[in-house]
């Protein structure tokens, strides 16, 4: 029977997979470290909080595809959480720790992750079924929205708890990987490809749903009056959402192929000396994400300057303003679901004059 080690500090698991945790990471470099971490993290505490209060104050937000969003908000919010647990829970602190504290450690990165990208693939469900159809919004209610956020948060704090709950090393120390010195290797193989996996479904699912949108908006502008802007509304919305995508993947992958290396016990391919780089890029996708809504979106960018204003909403500009937003598709008072093609042709994506405010009441 294999010898189980709970009781242990994490130096007894550092020092037997040599593990490097930066014991000279003191003095000016931790202040400078510090400082910087604390900066990200309260902006990212800041922005996303802002987001999450425009989709809440704004009523053109309140479709299912703006709830998810605010959700992914919420997972990057949670994500500064456990960044800022990390930052004093790191270098020549790790040492010091006990198991079951470095277990709540990880498991906050993990279970930040996991939200994200569950989150991504939920958006990335509902847009198939509405885009794909060729409607405008999806039929998803109130009530199955906030089911799925909350399976959401229950598939991630699930994902981020497994080590604890048992796949680990203590009790088979030679399974232990360099690291997450207390995590086993075949956890980080799992974990690792199961994420790539997902990563590389959601990016097919996305190209093909931009690809068809674009040649359906193609062949329908030959037929519908109106600006280019109107028309291209829906190709606006899948760049908005395939930006965020890609941002995650390129922030996330890095990190997630170190992880895989480690878990194949890779012995020279320096994954010590990249690991600090890749958490910093991961944590850079929490900071990118406010900026690309911002970005992507007028009205949402609108909304949060009026909230850092502290000034109260200008209805009657809003209805004078000839510019809809870039991402925010317009109600229609028709309950068996709006269509692409019918909204193009009779103005009520995004349209004009009365047809317009008639969405938006």
């Amino acid at each position: 029977m294999n010898e189980c080690y709970y009781d242990k500090r994490m130096d007894f698991f550092y020092n037997r997979t040599n593990t490097d945790t930066v014991d000279e990471w003191t003095g000016p470099k931790l202040i400078v470290v510090l400082c910087f971490g604390t900066f990200f993290c309260l902006f990212i505490f800041i922005s996303n909080s802002l987001v999450i209060a425009a989709v809440v104050k704004n009523k053109r937000f309140h479709f299912p595809f703006y709830y998810l969003l605010a959700n992914l908000a919420a997972a990057d919010f949670f994500a500064g959480i456990a960044y800022v647990f990390l930052m004093f829970n790191t270098g020549p602190v790790s040492k010091t720790l006990t198991v079951n504290r470095w277990f709540l450690r990880q498991g906050l990165l993990d279970t930040s992750l996991t939200a994200s990208l569950v989150n991504l693939l939920v958006i990335a469900v509902e847009r198939h079924m509405s885009i794909m159809r060729m409607k405008i919004h999806s039929n998803l209610t109130k009530k199955r929205v906030t089911f799925l956020i909350v399976s959401i948060w229950a598939i991630a704090i699930f994902m981020g708890a497994v080590p604890t709950l048992g796949w680990n090393c203590l009790c088979d120390i030679t399974a232990c990987s360099s690291l997450a010195p207390i995590y086993s290797r075949s956890y980080l193989v799992f974990w690792s490809v199961l994420n790539l996996v997902v990563f590389f479904i959601m990016v097919v699912v996305y190209i093909r749903i931009y690809m068809y949108v674009q040649r359906k908006t193609n062949v329908l502008s030959s037929h519908t009056s109106g600006s280019i802007s109107r028309r291209k509304t829906p190709v606006k919305l899948m760049k908005t959402v395939m930006t965020l995508l890609g941002a995650f993947v390129v922030c996330w992958t890095p990190g997630l192929v170190v992880l895989l290396l480690d878990g194949l016990n890779c012995t020279y391919c320096g994954i010590q000396d990249v690991k600090r780089w890749f958490l910093l890029l991961a944590l850079l996708n929490s900071v990118m994400n406010p900026i690309i809504y911002s970005y992507k979106d007028d009205e949402m960018w609108s909304t949060m300057k009026r909230m850092i204003c502290c000034s109260s909403e200008d209805k009657s500009q809003d209805r004078r303003s000839s510019r809809i937003p870039s991402t925010v598709l317009c109600r229609s008072t028709d309950t068996s679901g709006n269509y692409i093609e019918d909204g193009i042709i009779q103005g009520t994506i995004c349209g004009k004059g009365d047809l317009g405010d008639k969405g938006n009441s």
